[in-house]
């Protein structure tokens, strides 16, 4: 069964759950990745080398709180029914947060308070993807969900490319001018000066999400409330249980060490993929806003088409498929300088280095919009029959959270180490290599089913 041919309530519910990605992804394209991060390593901070650092370590601490509290709230959600609650609980820091960036100013001297809002807008980020991807299991037939899990990453990709369009268009300054895109001063007066439509990404994400994500609210179907008389207990008592035999169901552990690494160093890739242009290639703003839009239309294409291919071979193969491109673009990556590309110099001043890191972003967003939304779907497939599906996605949290600090603690060594910001992305391949041989060794249950027939 199609998504078009589901009934007008559960399709307009379906819709309404995919929006809710589009609600979302502004704050990945704009304040974690493109715009806000690498404005805080090279203005707000007092360094690039420092900032990049400090950002690591935040959005380590962020990891961290997610890893603590992800899988208990999970279970506990699964005892007590309706996710959005859930959803509307962690929506009020994500607002909260976004809106505290901007206090960000150039120079400032205690940038960890403009860190602290960004740690609170991330986990409450984090924390309302858990419960409205545990709602992916019942919007459609086993048969759909990957078709819906990947349209939905397109449509959030969609979301983050339209936000960088009017960040672009509206807010930034073009490069040697004083008004945007359209020749129009930036809206509100902001002054690019003190850095304020950079700023202005954080309440702009908070008022985005707030309007689009209503729908789910609305129109998307959620399973029956129940008592929350002693969920906190019991809650904890199914996880404690499910780790101790953890062990029985099948290759889902095995999956969770996998994506444990490879999401990690996808996360990497996005966390520091704009602050590492605005500082080996000299980026600013305007450059890296058409970076992120490359980024997001691809990842937008990545998505739909990693969807369509999830529902044909199955989420495993696409997984794999993303994992070794991915390990590609970092090599190329690490390979291109100002003066060179793939180790071949260039003239100065040659706009080649430019073109190779887009054309790299643009198959950085085709990769992780596939990866992310097959991994959803592969989540669902370990799950079933083994976890409710909102510990699983507590799991599947904790698992991409355990060691979040160590990616970017990698990538904050080795920058300092080698005083190389290139370098310092390095340790994201070995991240994508562990996790790529531990996928190997998950069976899915359209293997399952192909060794019981033979």
């Amino acid at each position: 069964m199609s998504i078009a041919a589901l009934p007008p309530v559960r399709r307009r519910g379906v819709y309404s759950w995919m929006l809710f990605d589009w609600a979302n992804q502004p704050f990945y394209a704009l304040v974690l990745t493109f715009i806000f991060a690498p404005y805080f390593a090279s203005s707000v901070a007092p360094d690039p080398v420092s900032g990049q650092a400090m950002w690591g370590t935040a959005t380590a601490i962020a990891g961290a709180t997610i890893a603590l509290l992800a899988a208990p709230l999970g279970a506990v959600a699964d005892r007590t029914g309706a996710r959005k609650r859930w959803i509307f609980a962690f929506s009020v820091p994500f607002v909260a947060g976004c809106f505290g960036l901007w206090a960000g100013v150039p120079g400032m001297a205690e940038p960890w308070v403009v860190l602290a809002f960004f740690v609170l807008a991330y986990v409450g980020a984090e924390f309302t993807l858990i419960f409205t991807n545990a709602m992916l299991p019942t919007l459609g037939p086993r048969s759909e969900i990957g078709r819906i899990s990947g349209s939905g990453w397109a449509v959030g990709y969609v979301g983050g490319l339209v936000s960088l369009v009017l960040v672009l268009t509206l807010l930034a300054t073009a490069p040697g001018s004083d008004r945007t895109l359209l020749g129009l001063q930036p809206a509100f007066g902001l002054d690019p000066a003190t850095g304020e439509p950079e700023r202005a990404t954080g309440p702009f994400t908070a008022l985005w999400f707030m309007v689009f994500a209503i729908p789910l609210f609305l129109f998307t179907p959620d399973v029956p409330r129940r008592s929350a008389r002693g969920a906190l207990r019991a809650g904890l008592g199914d996880l404690a249980a499910t780790i101790r035999g953890i062990r029985g169901k099948g290759t889902l552990p095995v999956y969770l060490i996998s994506s444990l690494f490879y999401r990690d160093g996808l996360a990497s890739l996005f966390t520091f993929g704009g602050i590492f242009a605005a500082g080996v290639l000299g980026w600013g703003m305007f450059e890296l806003g058409v970076f992120g839009i490359v980024a997001a239309a691809t990842g937008a294409l990545g998505a739909w088409l990693g969807g369509k291919a999830d529902s044909r071979f199955g989420p495993k193969p696409v997984v794999t498929t993303g994992i070794l491109v991915l390990m590609a673009v970092c090599v190329v990556v690490l390979l291109t300088t100002r003066n060179s590309v793939l180790l071949i110099p260039v003239a100065e001043g040659s706009r080649i280095p430019d073109l190779v890191f887009v054309l790299a972003g643009a198959m950085l967003g085709a990769m992780a919009g596939t990866i992310q939304a097959a991994s959803r779907t592969l989540l669902v497939d370990q799950a079933e029959g083994h976890v409710d599906y909102a510990q699983g996605f507590g799991l599947y949290a904790l698992s991409g959270k355990a060691t979040a600090f160590v990616g970017p603690a990698m990538i904050a060594v080795v920058t300092e180490w080698t005083g190389s910001q290139r370098l310092g992305v390095s340790p994201v391949i070995l991240q994508f290599l562990i996790g790529l041989v531990l996928l190997y060794w998950v069976k899915t249950t359209i293997q399952e089913a192909g060794e019981r027939t033979e």
